[in-house]
């Protein structure tokens, strides 16, 4: 049930969102000369995956989770995509492919051996990873990797389709901040 709503959440959005996707390609175009950022993450039973976001940072950043990267790295514009979550729209894409969730725990790096361990230990990657869950709307992120892990787990134990709904509600209304930038 809950992969239908993913599929048809994605399909609307890409549609219907397509006018606000361009607008922010071509933002993003100025602004880094680079959009569009892809990275390999770890998916559903630890499989690879290309997630696909706006780019926030600039293009020679190195590749680490958010909360080891500099703050200086991001760009006005990323800060704003940050601030009101549209860097994650591209990732309907990865939705509507089936490599995501809209609601699940977030992917992360396959170099986040600690939080990697931790969700192997709480079979987290039974669920496919998700664009916003529990940990985002109480601003758990990836820098607590045992913390996240087990917020993971209690997530994917008790999702309902309302708690589904509500995580989806709660991070378009704003809540969370996302990952916290040193």
């Amino acid at each position: 049930m809950i992969r239908l709503f993913d599929f048809s959440f994605a399909l609307l959005g890409l549609v219907f969102g397509f006018p606000v996707l361009l607008l922010l390609t071509i933002i993003g175009l100025f602004d880094t000369g680079s959009p569009i950022f892809r990275q390999e993450r770890v998916g559903r039973h630890q499989k690879p995956f290309t997630l696909v976001k706006f780019r926030t940072m600039r293009p020679e950043t190195a590749s680490v989770a958010s909360h080891l990267a500099n703050s200086d790295d991001i760009t006005q514009f990323g800060q704003f995509l940050r601030k009101t979550k549209l860097d994650e729209l591209p990732q309907l894409w990865n939705v509507l492919k089936g490599e995501m969730s809209l609601v699940g725990p977030r992917p992360c790096l396959f170099n986040q051996s600690e939080l990697i361990h931790e969700r192997q230990e709480r079979k987290v990657f039974e669920a496919r990873p998700g664009i916003t869950g529990l940990a985002q709307v109480n601003e758990i992120d990836m820098s607590t990797p045992a913390l996240l892990a087990e917020t993971d787990q209690r997530m994917i134990e008790s999702l309902t389709l309302s708690a589904y709904f509500s995580y989806i509600l709660q991070t378009v209304l704003g809540k969370g901040r996302g990952d916290r930038i040193r």
